[in-house]
């Protein structure tokens, strides 16, 4: 069992950057795969980008080469660097975490509760 709690939401202009950051509690991060999902009003949930246990990346085509994934195993923490923001990808972000890497929702068991990013034109 896995405790996920997003943080680091906020409203930005487009252009600009925002750090999310997922904090695990009960296990360590080390033992997942780790992802990251959005949802925007009226809209599908969205995958983001994914790390998987041996620190591989996966990243949707809408955000690829603006979005990072990294994780800091000391503080058992997962981050997404969103750079180059804009108003499309104002939604709730995600993280999540399973026992291998995925791509679609349904492949992963733990959810935090979401933050929102809103960015403005």
């Amino acid at each position: 069992q896995v405790q996920l709690v997003e943080s680091g939401g906020g409203l930005v202009q487009a252009g600009g950057s925002l750090r999310l950051s997922c904090a695990a509690s009960g296990r360590t991060f080390s033992s997942y795969a780790t992802g990251w999902f959005r949802q925007a009003p009226g809209k599908a949930r969205e995958f983001v980008g994914a790390m998987s246990r041996g620190g591989n990346t996966y990243y949707g085509d809408s955000v690829k080469g603006r979005f990072t994934i990294s994780r800091d195993n000391t503080k058992n923490a997962v981050y997404l660097q969103m750079n180059s923001l804009k108003p499309e990808d104002t939604a709730v972000y995600y993280c999540a975490a399973a026992p291998g890497v995925g791509l679609e929702s349904h492949d992963y068991l733990y959810w935090g509760q979401g933050t929102q990013v809103t960015v403005s034109s």
